[in-house]
């Protein structure tokens, strides 16, 4: 079965470097991509296990709320088991660059 994702959007690129830093210290998983939008919008992508990506996902979303000032959620999502069309088409698969913290 395919790694689980998880990502969050913020307003603001504080409350996306908490919400990745309360993920990645929150469980085992590993941060494969972020990205920035116009308005200040900002996301990052997690991928691991489902019950360890539920679990991140509440760690930076508890960081975003309560932690970055200014900062809010936009948006949050999990998909449990994402089919391997969606992980070859959006940057969401594993990269050597990722190897070292999986």
């Amino acid at each position: 079965m395919p790694d689980a994702v998880g990502v969050v959007q913020t307003i603001g690129f504080p409350g996306v470097l908490a919400a990745a830093d309360a993920m990645v210290k929150g469980a085992e998983v590993t941060l494969v991509t972020y990205a920035g939008a116009e308005s200040g919008q900002y996301f990052v992508a997690i991928r691991g296990s489902i019950s360890e990506v539920e679990q991140a996902m509440a760690a930076g979303l508890d960081a975003v709320e309560n932690q970055a000032v200014g900062a809010s959620v936009l948006n949050h999502y999990i998909v449990a088991n994402p089919p391997e069309n969606i992980v070859s088409v959006l940057p969401l698969e594993y990269t050597e660059a990722d190897e070292p913290f999986r």
